[in-house]
């Protein structure tokens, strides 16, 4: 039987893969992971959005819009699916998470107005593999 590994959110541990190009590295997050197994997604590109891309948000009915008003749900949508077959492909047994990211966001989450306004609550992949336990 395989190890289990460790989920993260690639943009944690340096990839460019946020909507803007950069990524958010986190140093604690490279400790953490010394001598673990760990399998990377974005659920943003593995659902076929690009780097750099037009950022988006949630909105109160579920839906996600970028900031030019189109719907790009579908892609979230996919992502969520693709990120879940990953990680049971991959034994993984823990994800660490972007906080915040549209896709990723578990704490809090912007409003959907693009103004920077925050309000708690979580995006569409947290909740797909919070049921998919």
């Amino acid at each position: 039987m395989s190890r289990a590994k460790l989920g993260f959110s690639a943009c944690l541990l340096g990839v460019n893969c946020k909507y803007n190009g950069k990524n958010n590295l986190n140093f604690s997050v490279l400790d953490y992971i010394k001598g673990k197994e760990i399998v990377l997604i974005c659920p943003e590109e593995m659902g076929g959005l690009p780097t750099p891309r037009i950022p988006n948000q949630i909105q109160i009915d579920g839906r996600v819009i970028n900031k030019l008003q189109e719907d790009v749900t579908e892609f979230f949508n996919h992502g969520k699916e693709m990120t879940l077959r990953k990680l049971k492909a991959n034994n993984c047994n823990k994800i660490i998470l972007k906080d915040g990211s549209p896709s990723c966001g578990y704490t809090y989450i912007y409003d959907g107005s693009f103004t920077n306004s925050k309000i708690k609550g979580k995006v569409l992949t947290t909740l797909y593999l919070e049921i998919t336990k």
